[in-house]
């Protein structure tokens, strides 16, 4: 009974530490960065942009499993597998890596990217000459907030990274060629002025409407404007997404998994210890393995079909011959 009631103390705080901050900081970034260019069409006068391939040719089949509890441990080990982080960042490059800091919501709920995986990550990049490193997203709740109780921005500094906040002015219109969806939209775009390679880190979460947030579902944070209108047709916009983003790295971190009540969750109740993580080339194959550690298939999650069928990668991550490896 004491553990048990120990458990729903824990689990209050945790939630009101949640919606305290929220509330909180109410008005103190606003409105501006949820929806920096009001609707899709007041863009159209400006130049419109497009990303380049941040992709590292001839490394495009790659993808690690690393088993243990370290998030830092485990993240060495998968870059020495694929050939270590020197085979994608070299000296002098500007990386950005894109974290989902999507809720005021502290790391032990596993709802955003995880501060140890940030200042790690981010130190390896400088240890392999990194010129600079830029952390960034832009959030569904209030952009400090966010990256302050998630403590990524805290790691990132501490790392040397800079952190770049959401601002109307980052923000330029781009249309995905062939896309439905994606045409004249807001994309966070500043943050990529100068920068040649690209990393997308994301936990492994439920999502009450794609089934699944990972990898793909993460460069959702890059989207300004009004996004929620996507949320109707969200398989096709999470594959116009990947569609869009051709990262340098993609690592998904399984080391706790949120089973129910994602993406924000709230209680460790919705929390499994599943001790992995996936780093790869293949954004489409490194989906698919997390949807695993959700105990979900490919065909219980559209997007992954989706994506494949448009060419981003291959479902079929066996047939990249993955090295399996467990920290000692």
């Amino acid at each position: 009974m004491e553990k048990k009631e120990t458990l729903h103390r824990r689990d209050f705080l945790v939630r009101s530490l949640k919606v305290g901050a929220a509330v909180g900081v109410t008005g103190f970034l606003g409105w501006r960065f949820h929806d920096p260019e009001g609707p899709p069409g007041a863009q159209q006068e400006e130049d419109e942009v497009s990303l380049p391939d941040f992709s590292v040719p001839g490394m495009d089949r790659r993808l690690a499993v690393v088993r243990g509890e370290d998030r830092a441990a485990t993240l060495e080990l998968a870059l020495h597998a694929l050939g270590g982080m020197s085979a994608f960042v070299k000296e002098g490059d500007r990386v950005l890596v894109k974290v989902n800091a999507a809720f005021a919501s502290p790391p032990i709920l596993s709802a955003t990217t995880h501060p140890a995986l940030v200042e790690r990550l981010v130190q390896l990049c400088f240890k392999a000459g990194a010129g600079e490193v830029i952390v960034t997203d832009n959030p569904i709740n209030d952009p400090q907030s966010c990256f302050v109780l998630s403590g990524i921005e805290e790691a990132a500094r501490r790392a040397g990274g800079r952190v770049i906040y959401p601002r109307s002015d980052l923000f330029q219109p781009t249309t995905l060629p062939g896309g439905r969806l994606i045409r004249s939209w807001p994309l966070l775009y500043g943050p990529f002025h100068g920068v040649n390679k690209l990393i997308g880190v994301a936990p492994v979460k439920d999502h009450h409407r794609s089934g699944a947030s990972m990898i793909m579902k993460n460069w959702y944070g890059l989207l300004g404007g009004r996004r929620n209108v996507f949320h109707q047709d969200v398989h096709t916009i999470i594959t116009e997404l990947a569609m869009m983003v051709k990262p340098t790295l993609a690592i998904l971190d399984g080391t706790t998994t949120m089973m129910t009540n994602g993406p924000t969750g709230g209680s460790l109740a919705d929390l499994k210890a599943t001790h992995t993580l996936i780093a790869g080339t293949d954004q489409v194959s490194v989906d698919a393995f997390g949807a695993t550690l959700l105990d979900k298939t490919v065909l219980d999650l559209p997007f992954i079909h989706m994506a494949e069928s448009a060419g981003v990668g291959t479902s079929r991550y066996e047939t990249l011959n993955p090295t399996h490896l467990q920290v000692s």
